[in-house]
């Protein structure tokens, strides 16, 4: 059985447990208390070690899957989920803006609000212009068709919106445009989005990024989600092969890991991370800063002790072995072009040299011309998806480091290692200030306190998009009602549903829609 990193801690409390601290002088008591807060766990206070207790990361273990604790993915309805009515309440358009993994978690609220207002969803729009500059649109990245299949016990999906023919005349549908509120609940879409959809027959939704609340009490609309984003949107075959050759590639070595190295300008000039680069690159940070986001007063000093700067290269290199990785780990990067250049990951390349990303493994013509667009991009997520370890450097709401965590729970609780910025922030700057002695043990302790992948509670401000547990997983013998996996012949249940719905099944009238 394996583990997650909590359990273990918790299962060795060696000599710092209730019962040798009551032995202890009061004075111990409060070295530990400071010790603990101050997360200079490591360090000496006053020239005396603090009590301390061995700890230790198992790395053959860590190239395994977490332990499931007896949880497997499931997504599919547990309670009555009628199929879509042959007739809908209107057509819904979404544009949805910013990078592929803004847009992925876009596209699973777009399904998910179709479903809420018994609307026909048109296939999704991908905004060529706000992030990538690419104009490959949905129908470049995914396999439509697979995407339209899947969801047909869900929602109806077209291409576009269908002339209306009447009278011997044809008469074209125009979308009536709103702009809806961020995270808007359920009621905005059953209120103002319906009443405008029943009275225009379409309605577009623009921008769609982040219009829909996350957090829904309601078990089945979350398990929409989970359908769309883990088995719905699949890439096109195209991708999906070129990534599985990279996959190949680097297993053909053994264990590889996956890096998502988010040291790269926009991230940088978002955290207000600017004192560790030279004026000319302070004075670029501060300019796409100014362009792109907010004005607010940063402090470098004080984001970085709160944990809001992106980890450096160098710092992820120490991370690791603090974790007893060794120089000839294979890593691959997932990373746009990282910021400060050469100088920054020289450090990481001497810790690690066995380095790569998807032009080295695999310099074909199509990942050259898009190795920054939505098809590296996307390429970058299969490699992380599969690989046996996955490490963010810096995660947030519904980017690529979000979502892969998500996925790689439901694909198997997957080995990640994600490191608390918060809490490492100390020790790093301590080492900074020549304080070296227990570093390591340091890093190895904060490490310890984290989630390696296995199954754990959703709390703020984790996205659901991060953790889908419990929603989106099940056990055979549970101990709650809830938590049981639905029966075997569910999809049998849902078409035999469907088709007393509409006989002629939707994906013969849907993919003649699409512009192929």
């Amino acid at each position: 059985m394996r583990r997650l990193g909590h359990h273990r801690i918790h299962g060795k409390t060696g000599g710092v447990g209730t019962k040798g601290m009551v032995a202890k002088l009061s004075i111990g008591v409060i070295v530990l208390l400071i010790c603990t807060l101050s997360l200079l766990f490591s360090f000496n206070i006053g020239g005396n070690p603090e009590p301390s207790r061995p700890s230790k990361i198992n790395v053959e273990e860590l190239w395994e899957s977490a332990d499931s604790g007896g949880w497997r993915p499931s997504s599919a309805p547990r309670s009555d989920w009628p199929p879509p009515t042959k007739e809908t309440n209107g057509y819904l358009r979404v544009r949805c803006n910013g990078g592929l993994n803004q847009q992925r978690s876009a596209i699973c609220n777009a399904v998910l609000a179709a479903r809420i207002m018994n609307a026909t969803l048109v296939l999704p729009e991908l905004d060529a212009n706000s992030f990538w500059h690419d104009d490959s649109g949905f129908q470049g990245i995914y396999d439509v068709e697979h995407f339209i299949e899947t969801l047909k016990y869900d929602v109806k999906i077209v291409g576009k919106i269908p002339d209306v023919h009447k009278n011997g005349k044809t008469k074209k549908i125009k979308a009536f445009q709103i702009r809806p509120p961020r995270d808007a609940p359920i009621d905005w879409y059953l209120t103002t989005a319906l009443k405008a959809m029943k009275e225009h027959s379409a309605i577009y939704l623009t921008p769609f990024s982040h219009r829909l609340a996350e957090e829904i009490d309601n078990a089945e609309y979350q398990r929409l989600r989970c359908r769309v984003n883990y088995h719905a949107l699949r890439f096109k075959p195209h991708i999906m092969k070129l990534s599985e050759s990279i996959v190949d590639k680097l297993r053909s070595q053994g264990h590889f890991m996956s890096i998502h190295l988010r040291f790269e300008m926009d991230m940088l000039a978002f955290a207000g991370c600017f004192d560790i680069f030279n004026p000319e690159e302070q004075k670029i940070l501060r300019k796409y800063r100014k362009e792109n986001f907010a004005e607010k007063r940063l402090i470098y000093n004080e984001r970085r002790a709160i944990g809001k700067c992106p980890l450096t290269p160098e710092e992820v290199g120490l991370i690791l072995r603090a974790m007893r990785f060794d120089n000839s780990t294979r890593i691959y990067l997932a990373a746009g072009e990282l910021f400060g250049g050469e100088r920054f990951m020289k450090p990481f390349r001497t810790l690690f040299p066995r380095l790569d990303n998807h032009s080295s493994v695999d310099p074909s013509e199509e990942l050259s011309a898009n190795s920054q667009g939505l098809i590296g991009s996307a390429v970058d997520y299969m490699v992380c998806l599969l690989s046996d370890i996955f490490m963010p450097t810096y995660d947030g709401p519904s980017n690529f480091a979000n979502n892969l965590l998500g996925h790689r729970l439901y694909y198997g609780f997957r080995t990640t290692i994600r490191p608390d910025r918060k809490a490492l922030a100390p020790i790093f700057i301590a080492r900074e200030k020549g304080k070296t002695a227990g570093f390591e043990e340091a890093v190895r302790r904060v490490m310890l306190k984290t989630n390696f992948g296995g199954p754990h509670k959703r709390v703020s401000p984790e996205s659901f998009y991060t953790n889908s547990w419990p929603e989106c997983f099940c056990q055979m013998n549970p101990k709650k009602s809830s938590d049981k996996c639905p029966p075997d012949n569910v999809v049998e249940i849902l078409e035999s549903r469907l088709e007393s719905v509409d006989p002629t099944s939707q994906t013969n009238s849907t993919v003649t829609g699409l512009e192929r």
